[in-house]
């Protein structure tokens, strides 16, 4: 396993990092357990979590992601381990925290003590903001509707809460996810006006068919120095083949929910994924180490984010997350994505 460390931050990190979304929910605690063990001993120090999780979301089990993390982290020293939660954002689910979701001052602050608790430590690494405060296209959307605009605190308010859990030794650093470059950037100059701290990292979806963050997001992560962590590398598991002409494979994501993962399943996404599939039987590899190995290949990733519903998927994940791409696989790649730009958005 190779380590880097986050610009602007001493958090040396695996460039693999462990997803849990499905712990709670798809993956009993025992499981997510196992899974944890089975990481750590692969070199895994990068852990990433949410007071939202599991998915699909719910008020009955909001947390229980969290909980599982924690039971485990409260029976073993904390050691190198990197532990990363976030924010739930507004709007979307209104039952987190008694409704209280705007991104205030005072909600960061409770956000961070509730995930504390749940988690068993006593301060985290990297705490992020899960979607925006502001009304923003995200989660596959691609156009801006000034219709949808909200009110709410603004960006100043929600670094002077960031700052002040970083004071209190509460959270080490924070983050973004599901941001755009004009937010990314805002954030930066609300931290320079105030003299504290800025944003480190972007968790944003990004993948053989999600490369929203190569544009001008990628201009910013460079000029603010900062590393993207990429979630859904593998659309979702539509990158896995596994739903390849329509199957829909017992107690998989997409069979057990049919509502999650619209924007991976749009007809061009699956256009993109046989035309890679294709490349990747030419050249000698599955298509997962074709998905991750793109990733892995990107000056600007921070971590690889890998979530897993068995120990068999774990283990094929964290090896092709670290598999390297010759020159001629990526010339390839860059062939298809002239065709299939950025179909998942």
């Amino acid at each position: 396993m190779k380590y880097r460390v986050l610009p602007s931050t001493d958090l040396n990190v695996s460039e693999v990092c462990l997803g849990t979304m499905t712990w709670g929910q798809q993956n009993s605690e025992a499981q997510a357990h196992e899974q944890l063990e089975f990481a750590v001993a692969r070199g895994i120090n990068f852990i990433d979590t949410a007071e939202m999780y599991p998915v699909p979301p719910n008020a009955a089990t909001q947390g229980r992601t969290e909980t599982c993390l924690g039971n485990w982290l409260g029976r073993r020293p904390r050691g190198d381990l990197v532990i990363a939660t976030k924010i739930a954002g507004p709007g979307r689910r209104d039952w987190i925290r008694g409704g209280r979701t705007d991104i205030t001052p005072a909600n960061i602050a409770e956000a961070v003590e509730l995930s504390l608790e749940r988690l068993k430590i006593d301060y985290v690494d990297l705490f992020q903001i899960h979607w925006p405060q502001r009304n923003v296209p995200a989660f596959g959307a691609v156009a801006f509707d000034p219709s949808k605009e909200r009110p709410g605190p603004s960006i100043r308010e929600q670094v002077e809460g960031m700052a002040a859990m970083i004071d209190a030794g509460r959270i080490r650093h924070y983050g973004l996810s599901n941001e755009t470059s004009w937010g990314v950037c805002e954030f930066h100059r609300a931290a320079r006006d105030l003299g504290v701290p800025g944003p480190v990292t972007l968790q944003n979806s990004y993948s053989l068919v999600s490369r929203s963050a190569d544009g001008d997001l990628a201009e910013v992560l460079f000029r603010e120095k900062m590393s993207l962590l990429a979630y859904s590398p593998l659309a979702g598991g539509m990158l896995s083949g596994k739903y390849r002409g329509g199957a829909r494979p017992e107690n998989t994501r997409f069979a057990l929910f049919d509502t999650l993962g619209q924007r991976f399943r749009k007809p061009q996404v699956v256009e993109a994924i046989d035309a890679y599939a294709a490349l990747a039987e030419q050249r000698g590899i599955s298509l997962v180490q074709l998905a991750l190995g793109y990733v892995k290949s990107r000056w600007h990733l921070g971590a690889s984010i890998i979530g897993a519903t068995t120990l068999a998927q774990l283990e094929e994940d964290i090896a092709a997350a670290q598999f390297e791409l010759d020159p001629e696989t990526l010339a390839g790649i860059a062939e298809i994505q002239a065709r299939f730009p950025n179909p998942a958005a």
